[in-house]
Formats: structure tokens, C-alpha cells, sequence
């Protein structure tokens, strides 16, 4: 297989610094290998560091640590040969569709009529023919999307790099765009050796790919690997295809479940570094009365509770750390079931609620603890959110930091362990006028 190698990661590790000049871990000792003639899918949870993998790969970040050879030369930068889709289209407004799909080949110097012909060839065969004097502002979703598809094979890529190309569409759109692409990828045309994409979507990657890397996250690392052997087309009501998807959930789900089972073990040693999960509090709750409807029978299963909430794994995962962490439920080998306290906290009316939210978030989460000692010690009982945001960002980036703050300060405010004024900004002890 070393023959068939059209790009190479190896032990990669990435570290961003963080205001206090001490460095923030986004990857860790990641190696992969991409084989001519497959599809594979980097699949995890938004923020795992999956599209700064990417962009290592396309040589647009350095790495901290770590190698990537492509066609077993190192990457040092922007390589020939290897061609990136973005989420966010990124096209240039002031530049027609055909400027647009255009602009590899003229940063290449390729002669301005070779430039025109094959930017002509890419639209057609995207199927934007038609379009070529148009502007973005002109375009659906779907059709920039289709556009920045074409820009990057007019270059001919052997490795085609796609950072969640689809997840800014709706639906349907995102559907007929992914069944277009492998059509392509299947047609006679196609110069591709290889396409890597970035993705959250489980059934997306089942979909598509031939391979799936499961990605984790804080730091971003690998934690499985799943060959699909499905033939295409591929159509996602199949039996054999919805067992790979519960499969590859169960693969996901296991990654995730380690790391939140080490965190309960570890609740009263977590610190203020512990990331505290994007969730509000309707969520948790209305998740917890979820797994309490199903769970007559014994555990619940989290392919099957996340199909009937209709969440997917980027709104699921959070949730599940914040019941975890809390106490609320345990969660096992892809199951979930609620706690003793996870019940009293769901049979309680609105005030008593509130009473058991507060003792939870004083025990188990450092940072609530933390908030309350600091408005307790001193004379005014009331400090400003930017003293708690300077605490956080010496663990967080800033933006991070800021999340974090503001999910705190919503938990904190339902159990009425303290107050805030949005206009001045100040944190204050529930009591105090």
C-alpha cells in the first residue's frame, strides 16, 4: 500500500498561544494516511480541531510538531496538486462565477485562454453552466457552494480537501450536491485520486465515504476507525446502511463516554479549566424528562433518544457532559440512564428545582464555587464579569472564555446562586438589592 500513499500525516500536534503566552493543545499526535482511490471522512464534534487538521493538510498551517508529506515530500506550504472547499464558500463578491473558479489558475499563471477553457469545463461539469457572468449575490446557498466546488477542480486535484462543504445548505440542497459529487467522483471525467472532508453529520459519512476517522476532542485526536464497504449509491433508509450509522455512533458515542466517565470519576478534582458545556438549562432538563419517558425498560439507547429528540451529536454531546459531570446520569457502552438525583431533579416543582440545580453547581462545578466564594469575600458582594473573564482566559481563548462565562452566569442565574446586570455588567449575590 506504501505505492498507493497520496498524502501522509504524521504525529501531528498543534498548540495555539494563549494571551498569557502559555499554549492552548487543539491536536495531539495525530497520523493518518490517505490511499489513492478512496473517500474519507473526518468525523467529530464541531470545535474537535477536525478543520485545523485539514488545513495543516493543505499546507495553509504550519504545525506545532509533526510532519505531512504529500506524495511523499514534505508540505511546507500551498502544494500543487492538492485543492481545498470550504464551508463558507468564500468567493470573492466583486468577481463573476467564471472570475471566480478562475483565480487557482490565474495565482498559477496559466495562460488566459487555457484559464478560460478549463474554468469552462469545471462550471459545466458542477452544472453551473449558465451562470458563468453571474455574481455570488446572484446565487443560492447551493449554487456558491457548486462554485467553490468548481474552483477547486479546475486546478485537477489529485487530493480534493473539503472542510463540511455541505453543512451551510438545507437539506435537500446539501442532498443533490453530495449526490452529484459522487457521481462525479465515479464518472469518467474525474481526475481525483482522493478526496478527504471534514464532517459532524454521522449519516452524511456513511453516505459518502469509504473509510470514517472518528475524530475526538480537547485535544483533537483520533479515536476510531471504521471501513465501509457499502456499495454506492447508497440510500439512507437501507437496513445495512442504518446499522452502520448506529455503529458508527456507537464508535462515537465510546470516544465521547470515556472522556465524560474520567471526567465523573474526576468531578471534585476538575478545575476552572474544565470547559463547561454549551447548554441551556431547558436542554438538560428537557433531555433528562426525555431519557425518563424511555426508560421504563431499562437504559436507553443514545442512537435511538437521539432520534427521537431530533439532535445530533454536536447539540447531544454537551448535554450529555453536563448531565454526566452534574450527576444527573451515567452513560455506558452507548446508553444513558438517569440518576437518583437526575429523577428528584425532574419531579420537583419550579422552586425546588432551582434549590437542587444550585447544590449541584456548588459541588460539581468548580467555576460556580468559585463565582460565589469571590462575591461572598467581598464588602460590595458584587465583581465584574471581567475579572471571572480574565480568570478564564488563562486556560480558554478569549472567545472561549467568553462562552464559558456566559453559560455559567445563565446556570448560575436559574439557580439564583448570584445576579447579573447585563447593562453594567456586574455579578451580584442573589440577596443583595
Amino acid at each position: 500500500m506504501a505505492a498507493d500513499k497520496i498524502i501522509e500525516v504524521q504525529n501531528i500536534q498543534q498548540s495555539f498561544k494563549k494571551p498569557d503566552q502559555s499554549e492552548l493543545l487543539v491536536i495531539d499526535q495525530v497520523s493518518l494516511t490517505i490511499h489513492k482511490g478512496e473517500i474519507v471522512a473526518l468525523l467529530g464534534a464541531s470545535g474537535s480541531g477536525k478543520s485545523t487538521l485539514l488545513r495543516i493538510m493543505a499546507g495553509l498551517i504550519k504545525p506545532t510538531r509533526g510532519e505531512v508529506l504529500y506524495q511523499n515530500k514534505p508540505v511546507h506550504g500551498p502544494a500543487p496538486g492538492i485543492a481545498m472547499v470550504f464551508q463558507s464558500f468564500a468567493l470573492m463578491p466583486w468577481l463573476t462565477v467564471l472570475q471566480n473558479v478562475e483565480l487557482g489558475l490565474e495565482a498559477r499563471k496559466i495562460p488566459a485562454k487555457q484559464r478560460r477553457e478549463r474554468a469552462l469545463s469545471a462550471i459545466d461539469m458542477i452544472g453551473m453552466d449558465g451562470f458563468e457572468s453571474a455574481y455570488p449575490k446572484e446565487l443560492s446557498g447551493g449554487m456558491r457552494q457548486r462554485v467553490g466546488f468548481a474552483r477547486a477542480l479546475v486546478t485537477e486535484p489529485e487530493l480534493l480537501l473539503m472542510d463540511e462543504p455541505f453543512s451551510a445548505l438545507d437539506v435537500l440542497t446539501a442532498e443533490s450536491l453530495r449526490n452529484d459529487l459522487m457521481e462525479l467522483w465515479h464518472g469518467p471525467e474525474n481526475k481525483m485520486k482522493a478526496i478527504l472532508f471534514v464532517t459532524h453529520n454521522i449519516e452524511e459519512a456513511v453516505l459518502i465515504a469509504d473509510r470514517i476517522i472518528v475524530f475526538g476532542s480537547n485535544p483533537g485526536s483520533i479515536k476510531g476507525e471504521i471501513e465501509v464497504t457499502l456499495p454506492h449509491p447508497r440510500n439512507s433508509q437501507d437496513e445495512a446502511v442504518l446499522q452502520l450509522i448506529d455503529e458508527v455512533y456507537t464508535v462515537m458515542t465510546s470516544a465521547q463516554l470515556e472522556k465524560l466517565r474520567k471526567k465523573t470519576r474526576l468531578t471534585q478534582k476538575l478545575g476552572l479549566d474544565y470547559r463547561l458545556p454549551d447548554v441551556g438549562i431547558a436542554e438538560l432538563i428537557g433531555l433528562l424528562e426525555a431519557v425518563d419517558e424511555h426508560q421504563q425498560k431499562g437504559p436507553v439507547d443514545l442512537t435511538d433518544l437521539a432520534d427521537n429528540v431530533r439532535l445530533n451529536i454536536d447539540d447531544l454531546f454537551p448535554v450529555l457532559d453536563a448531565l454526566s459531570v452534574l450527576q444527573l446520569a451515567k452513560i455506558s457502552e452507548g446508553d444513558i440512564t438517569m440518576t437518583p438525583k437526575g429523577k428528584e431533579l425532574i419531579e420537583a416543582d419550579i422552586q425546588d428545582k432551582k434549590v437542587l440545580f444550585a447544590a449541584m453547581l456548588l459541588e460539581h462545578i468548580p467555576l460556580a464555587k468559585h463565582i460565589v466564594n469571590a462575591l461572598q469575600n467581598i464588602s460590595t458582594q458584587k465583581i465584574s464579569e471581567n475579572e471571572f473573564q480574565e480568570d478564564l482566559e488563562a486556560y480558554f481563548t478569549d472567545e472561549e472564555a467568553e462562552r464559558v462565562l456566559n453559560t455559567i452566569i445563565d446556570w448560575g442565574r436559574y439557580a439564583e446562586l448570584f445576579a447579573y446586570d447585563y447593562n453594567t455588567g456586574y455579578l451580584s449575590l442573589e440577596d443583595v438589592e
